[in-house]
């Protein structure tokens, strides 16, 4: 079996369709194409630092605007209107505690070539942040997030789709780590969550979105030959958007 880079880019009609999609009806514009890899998972899995890696090797000698890097949680809905003691005992792996709807938006408005205001999440308060980030169209754009392959029609506009595929307790040592020492949770806030809500949301949404993966990828960030094979062929996808001739949308 053949396992160069060159394998791992699945084909999309969403991918092809999308620099056509919310015409403004306006003048053509100039649009430079847009690739985008999702990163999926489980919560702990090593997501965030694959993506990490990803985008700060890629990073090397490029312009900040050429590779951009979007988190999922970033689309937790506001629940302004609850309280925080509420708002604790919101299904947060579950699918309706995000607003995907928001967040495919914002991806074709950036095959668009516009710019979008991310939304920015409070871990601790369980809630969106009224501040927002602006993110301009780059070259290449990471997507991570536990439940990116799971929906539809998101899924399909991914032009590569990845897997982090790591045991369990795994990745309930990770997360316990990392929402104590980062997200200030309380130790039996962060288990309470795993045992009602993550877990058994890993079992029903999470593990079965693996079969719409292009790549799976065991121990996330720790696998070295599987980083090198992504940085292969994304540093092969960004030498051709420097050789496009950009398209008129």
């Amino acid at each position: 079996m053949d396992h160069s880079a060159s394998n791992f880019l699945p084909r999309s009609k969403a991918a092809e369709h999308s620099l056509r999609e919310l015409a403004d009806g306006g003048s053509p514009r100039e649009v430079r194409p847009m690739t985008i890899i999702g990163i999926a998972g489980a919560s702990g899995a090593g997501k965030s630092l694959l993506a990490r890696l990803l985008y700060e090797r890629l990073s090397v000698g490029r312009r900040a605007e050429d590779i951009g890097i979007l988190n999922e949680d970033s689309y937790y809905r506001d629940r302004s209107d609850l309280s925080l003691a509420e708002r604790e005992k919101i299904n947060y792996d579950h699918p309706d505690a995000l607003e995907h709807d928001l967040l495919i938006e914002h991806l074709i408005e950036l095959k668009q070539g516009r710019a979008v205001d991310v939304p920015q999440y409070n871990y601790a308060l369980h809630n969106r942040s009224p501040e927002t980030v602006s993110l301009v169209p780059p070259k290449l754009l990471i997507l991570e997030g536990i439940l990116i392959l799971h929906v539809a029609a998101l899924a399909e506009r991914l032009d590569l789709r990845v897997f982090v595929d790591v045991p369990m307790d795994v990745c309930l040592t990770r997360r316990l780590r990392r929402d104590i020492q980062q997200r200030g949770r309380q130790l039996e806030s962060v288990l309470r969550q795993y045992e009602t809500s993550v877990r058994p949301m890993f079992y029903k949404f999470i593990e079965p979105s693996k079969s719409h993966a292009d790549l799976i990828v065991p121990r996330g960030g720790e696998n070295k030959p599987a980083l090198e094979v992504l940085m292969a062929h994304l540093e092969g996808v960004l030498t051709q958007a420097d050789e496009a001739v950009p398209v008129q949308a």
